[in-house]
């Protein structure tokens, strides 16, 4: 009888590890947010999981590396990609094309390894509609002023350019309320935001009600 109840209870601990699913974390916020070097930090704190490479047009800013921080395209190799349709999500930001690459996230997942994905609040919003069992993660300024600081410390923009973004993320803030989870990146507090990235991962890991994520 022991046994039987052994094996019983093994076969629903097998049940359960198998409930276990690779999700697809999505990460968004307004220009100037920081995401970029959120992203870098939880790759060195999840080495496990795939991290997504956006394709763009836009000119490569000083520290930037190829097929790292973007896949750097001219304008004609990203209009073929997107007559393939090889894009999770794409869009014109600023005059520059930007797209996710799908295939390499669905291999990603299917090998049990949970994706990131960093876009605007735009692309956040189409990754959603094709993929509604994402998770999406707000990450927000702690204030305009910060954020506004942020952005003129970059000095890769013109000032018009930065008065557009800084615009648009006035606006993009409103879309927090679409997403799953909001994330506060404060000034000189990086570690904090990814923390409570990881504790979302984590919550989302665990969570039993929970559906295979199809591209």
């Amino acid at each position: 009888m022991n046994d039987q109840l052994g094996e019983h209870a093994d076969e629903l601990i097998a049940h359960l590890r198998a409930l276990r699913k690779p999700k697809l974390f999505v990460i968004s916020g307004p220009s100037g947010v920081g995401k970029d070097t959120v992203i870098e930090v939880l790759r060195e704190r999840l080495p496990e999981a795939y991290f997504a490479v956006t394709a763009t047009t836009r000119p490569r800013r000083p520290g930037e590396i190829d097929g790292v921080h973007y896949y750097f395209m001219t304008p004609e190799a990203f209009t073929e990609r997107l007559a393939e349709n090889e894009f999770l999500e794409s869009a014109v930001v600023y005059g520059n094309h930007y797209g996710v690459p799908k295939s390499p996230i669905r291999a990603a997942l299917m090998r049990g390894q949970d994706a990131f994905v960093k876009v605007d609040v735009q692309g956040a919003e189409s990754i959603h509609t094709l993929a509604p069992k994402a998770t999406l993660i707000f990450l927000a300024p702690e204030s305009m002023g910060s954020l506004l600081q942020r952005l003129r410390h970059r000095k890769t923009e013109d000032p018009d350019v930065l008065l557009q973004r800084f615009s648009t993320a006035s606006k993009e803030l409103t879309s927090a309320l679409k997403f799953d989870y909001v994330v506060f990146n404060e000034s000189d507090r990086v570690e904090r935001a990814v923390e409570d990235i990881l504790s979302i991962v984590d919550a989302e890991r665990f969570r039993l009600t929970t559906d295979e994520v199809t591209l």
